[in-house]
């Protein structure tokens, strides 16, 4: 490219960096903010404060927001392991077996990913206060599986047509079983594809709201997407943004530390099979 080429590439990248990056800037500078300095309409809070960590962490808020950070790490790491494992063995049935409805089985599970889950809460919620599964952490689990595992299947079905099934092959011709060889030598091919597809669930499901808010009623299960929704100021005429824009730093957290630390498992997964020859 020419050096004009180039320029206007830079130039380009840096407006679209800056327009996907100030809203999470514009947070964290709320976050800094005292309530007193959240509408004097500057972007920068005139006296740094870290009275709004304090409360979420160790005030009035921290009784809603610790529990349910919590939950929320404790409910989507275990749909997160469920979705990948269920996923893995479908996956390897659907690109490595020949058998009939298997089109239909990948058109089902992305019709489920695609179906708008505000249209099932409401059974949903209903026949959890049947059975005794409300407010409880299966109570969860089982509605994000519905989130995680149909793009889970589809994801990592993908990763699974690239391993090159002579390698199974070579395994059971040395005297490897067929749960031999899918666990030796076909789980650790697909790893970048496990990883990738693992992630990918756990942010589905982390950022839920709707099955949260619905399905929950006290800190015995609420997830944080449902807690942020229920803070209140210290009075009515007091709006929680401060506390809010913290909370919603510290749960960032964790999805930038899981994809700096599996950022080369995460680019190897979505580039896998991406060039042939």
């Amino acid at each position: 490219m020419s050096t004009k080429e180039k320029s206007w590439w830079i130039v380009a990248g840096v407006a679209i960096a800056l327009y996907a990056l100030s809203p999470i800037a514009w947070i964290v500078s709320l976050s800094f903010k005292a309530p007193s300095d959240l509408a004097n309409g500057s972007f920068l809070p005139t006296v740094f404060s870290t009275e709004n960590y304090g409360l979420i962490l160790n005030g009035e808020a921290s009784d809603l927001f610790l529990p349910a950070l919590r939950n929320s790490f404790g409910i989507c790491l275990i749909a997160t392991f469920i979705s990948c494992v269920l996923s893995m063995f479908a996956a390897y049935a659907i690109a490595r077996l020949d058998f009939p409805g298997k089109k239909f089985i990948l058109g089902t599970a992305l019709a489920v990913a695609i179906f708008p889950v505000i249209s099932i809460v409401t059974p949903l919620f209903n026949l959890w206060r049947q059975i005794g599964l409300y407010d409880t952490w299966p109570g969860l689990i089982i509605p994000y599986l519905s989130l995680t595992l149909p793009l889970s299947i589809w994801t990592m079905s993908a990763f699974f047509r690239e391993i090159p099934w002579e390698m199974e092959q070579a395994a059971q011709v040395d005297g490897a079983t067929t749960w031999q060889a899918f666990r030796k030598v076909i789980v650790p091919l697909a790893a970048p594809g496990v990883f990738t597809t693992a992630i990918i669930a756990f942010f589905i499901a982390w950022n839920d709201f709707v099955y949260g808010i619905s399905l929950t009623s006290t800190g015995a299960s609420r997830p944080v997407p449902a807690a942020l929704g229920l803070f209140s100021g210290a009075s009515q005429f007091e709006d929680p943004t401060g506390a809010i824009a913290a909370a919603a730093v510290i749960v960032t957290i964790p999805v930038v530390v899981l994809v700096l630390v599996f950022q080369r498992r995460i680019v190897a997964g979505l580039t896998n099979g991406a060039v042939k020859g």
